[in-house]
């Protein structure tokens, strides 16, 4: 059995802005520098980069970041927690440049504060996206924007309508829009964009990117089989013999052959959580429970956990999360795996104490959200808050996020008739937002569905129709 260390061939490594080398991205590559040359020049547009997990469109993202050198960049990612809060990825990417609100006309301030829940009323659509065209139009009056929006296949679906809603309109701004989502999961509001296929390594282009990572000497029946395994997918090339171990690259070993390549990857993020310590892991799934990577709001969480800030260390040590100014992690899949790997006891205490770190006034929604996630069975009292929450996110325009809301209100309901209420609620909801397969699908108070009535009773309308009216202005 021959070990051999492999090479790194000398044109492998593309020179450029990004710190870690690209392999046989040339063309995408290319793509990107074209969308950011024209939005320098005061020509906006956007590129839609689809694939599969761990295929690369994480590194495509740092590298357009890295090479907009002279922009104000903003960043906004998909998280499946917040999919049920409208507006809030676009909040998430309009933040840096909100103190512009002021230089728009009153109509415009207006529905964005409406649409960021700091006003109350019904959001036009049409106007939100005017709004925002407006808003980041005055900020690249100082500089040219890159937007980059990764994850968007957990985009809540208003943020979507008006991401979409401004990709197609920056043409005359010097602003560039780039959006990631995996190719599964088709964003219908995304399809006519522009959009570029992220597609797997050639065999020669895995073959140097594992020779460039993998230091250890490699056997080569090893290497093949790792090769074979990742189907040119960077992610699993560099994650497969990470979790294998030195032992078993050198002596050979056998990969699972079913599951698909993104459960393979995220066993692998798994086994390396599993080394570090449980205050890292802790820390880890908190920072995974809480999708915006807020600082502030993780560490008052930590805090309340009796956790400090070196807990930290090991996680940033083994490439799993940064720790800064945003709480990121190098992979969706690494969230996941350290959401995932933690107890549901363990997960409801980190939802305990987020809500405990959110401000009540500031995000209610999500205080009701974290706290009904952190309920072990019914709760009269988190049933009552999700329920203003569906209030304000009907008033927002966000019906989608309003049925999740009564959803899980109904599920934490003591009082059968509330139940009933808040499941029918729940489902007018979700004919309003046309998902009309999906309001069939809701679960009544007995456990069957609404497209099941119980014996003599026909279906009626919601017994409280102010579930799903405007709430009152909190001051």
């Amino acid at each position: 059995m021959s070990v051999t260390q492999l090479d790194v061939p000398e044109n492998a490594r593309r020179s450029g802005p990004s710190s870690r080398a690209l392999f046989g991205r040339q063309d995408e590559i290319r793509r990107l520098d074209e969308l950011i040359g024209s939005a320098r020049g005061g020509r906006g547009g956007a590129l839609v980069l689809r694939g599969e997990p761990g295929i690369g469109k994480s590194a495509l993202l740092r590298y357009v970041r890295e090479a907009a050198s002279g922009f104000e960049v903003m960043l906004a990612s998909g998280a499946e927690f917040e999919m049920e809060l409208p507006f809030a990825a676009l909040h998430q990417l309009c933040a840096p440049v909100l103190s512009h609100l002021s230089a728009l006309p009153g109509p415009h301030r207006k529905v964005l504060d409406i649409a960021f829940g700091l006003d109350t009323g019904t959001p036009d659509p049409f106007l939100v996206g005017v709004a925002t065209l407006g808003l980041l139009a005055e900020a690249a009056g100082e500089s040219p924007l890159l937007c980059v929006v990764d994850d968007a296949q957990w985009l809540d679906r208003d943020s979507a309508k008006a991401l979409a809603f401004l990709a197609r309109r920056v043409a005359a701004e010097p602003v560039a829009v780039v959006f990631a989502l995996r190719r599964s999961s088709p964003l219908p509001e995304l399809e006519e964009l522009p959009s570029l296929a992220i597609d797997g390594l050639t065999e020669a282009d895995a073959r140097a990117l594992l020779a460039a990572e993998i230091r250890a000497p490699l056997d080569e029946r090893v290497r093949d089989r790792i090769l074979a395994e990742a189907r040119g997918n960077p992610l699993a090339l560099l994650e497969l013999p990470r979790s294998a171990g030195m032992a078993a690259m050198a002596g050979g070993f056998a990969l699972p052959e079913a599951s698909s390549t993104s459960d393979k990857i995220e066993r692998s993020f798994q086994a390396r959580l599993a080394s570090l310590p449980a205050e890292t892991r802790l820390l880890l799934t908190i920072a995974a429970a809480e999708p915006i990577g807020d600082p502030r709001l993780v560490w008052r969480a930590a805090e309340l956990l009796d956790l400090d800030v070196t807990a930290a260390g090991p996680a940033e040590a083994a490439a799993l999360a940064e720790f800064g100014t945003r709480i990121r992690f190098c992979h969706p899949l690494a969230r996941s795996a350290a959401y995932r790997t933690a107890d549901l006891a363990v997960r409801r205490k980190i939802h305990h104490a987020l809500a405990a770190a959110t401000d009540p006034a500031a995000d209610p929604d999500r205080l009701a959200w974290h706290r009904a996630q952190a309920s072990a069975g019914p709760d009269e009292d988190v049933a009552a808050e999700l329920e203003q929450s569906a209030t304000r996110a009907q008033a927002r325009g966000g019906v989608a996020a309003a049925a999740a809301f009564l959803e899980r209100a109904a599920a934490l309901s003591l009082d059968p008739d509330r139940r009933i209420e808040r499941v029918l609620a729940a489902a007018q909801a979700k004919l309003q937002a046309g998902a009309l397969d999906v309001a069939a699908e809701t679960p009544d108070q007995r456990g069957g569905r609404l497209s099941e009535p119980a014996p003599g009773r026909t279906r009626r309308p919601p017994a409280r129709p102010d579930l799903l009216r405007p709430a009152p202005r909190r001051r």
